[in-house]
């Protein structure tokens, strides 16, 4: 899998494109505007904001900033030159009084690959939007986030080929109140995924966020050590959605997850990209009637000299 399109859905609402210039289109009900401006300069040698996006992001916000309710950023200029805008985000919060969900980085390959995207620590988005309610994020390079305290936030998703487990363990020592929804695409090491099960423990443990009903641990190549770690992991009974998709999930994995606690509570067990045998992608919606399993897109390891590969869905 690679971003091969931009997302058409964000937040419940279609995505409408910002144009490069004139009045904003006429829309039927709430929208989630896409404001994006790709350009590549092979001279560039600072990696500073792009002027370009900057000046386009400025005349959208006058002209719809108070009624935008739902945002998604694409390129701001040539990722993999230009940081993420997320101080110019920042510094226009009073003017976006309405924001209440943010997608940062919906980008396809052909504009950016994922590991080359510069973004930054985005946890100030955070702080400077205390009324916000979702918050989507992908990026690669230099990705980071820092402890926050946000009362309001129910659905943090970051996408990514590799998530640090510096990032990952501040969202842990986070206080989301709120948060219902987590997603974390943690990737592998090649692309800076070093958490492991051990760093996730505070989450599993259920000692952290209280509301989750929905947990996203995917495109991971660890997927078999979680599933097996979620068998007992005491924050599955109070899940509905458990998603261990897009990773490398073989039949350790999935045996060890029916083996342990009961998974018939859920709604929904979300296991597609995987590397199942037949036998064992026909056992698992078997073992858990009335819950939704998508067992779909079943991958083949690559054999290289005697050995046996995985991969998962997005890594670059």
């Amino acid at each position: 899998m690679t971003f091969d399109s931009h997302t058409r859905h964000f937040a419940g609402r279609p995505v409408v494109d910002v144009p490069a210039d004139g009045p904003l289109p006429t829309v039927d009900g709430p929208v989630s505007w896409r404001i994006a401006l790709w350009h590549f300069d092979e001279t560039t040698t600072e990696h500073k904001l792009s002027e370009e996006f900057r000046v386009a992001f400025d005349r959208f916000v006058a002209q719809a900033g108070p009624s935008v309710e739902s945002l998604v950023v694409g390129s701001w200029g040539y990722a993999a030159f230009h940081p993420a805008p997320i101080a110019q985000l920042c510094a226009v919060a009073s003017r976006l009084p309405a924001l209440r969900a943010l997608f940062l980085g919906d980008i396809t390959f052909e504009e950016c690959e994922v590991s080359w995207m510069k973004v930054g620590d985005v946890s100030p988005l955070l702080t400077a939007y205390p009324a916000l309610e979702v918050l989507r994020v992908r990026g690669g390079e230099d990705l980071a986030f820092s402890p926050v305290r946000h009362p309001r936030l129910r659905e943090l998703a970051v996408e990514s080929g590799g998530l640090p487990r510096a990032f990952v363990g501040a969202v842990l020592d986070s206080d989301l109140s709120a948060l219902s929804d987590l997603e974390l695409w943690l990737g592998t090491s090649d692309y800076g995924g070093d958490a492991r099960v051990a760093d996730l423990a505070p989450l599993l443990a259920g000692e952290r966020f209280p509301g989750l009903r929905r947990l996203g641990l995917r495109n991971s190549e660890i997927a078999d050590e979680l599933a097996e770690a979620l068998a007992s992991a005491p924050v599955v009974p109070r899940l509905r959605r458990l998603d261990l998709s897009m990773g490398t999930l073989g039949d350790r994995g999935a045996a060890g997850l029916l083996a342990g606690q009961s998974l018939t509570h859920l709604a929904e067990l979300d296991l597609h990209h995987h590397y199942l045998s037949e036998k064992m992608a026909a056992s698992v919606p078997a073992a858990l009637p009335g819950v939704r399993v998508d067992v779909s897109d079943p991958q083949e390891p690559d054999e290289y000299d005697g050995e046996s590969h995985r991969y998962t869905a997005v890594s670059e």
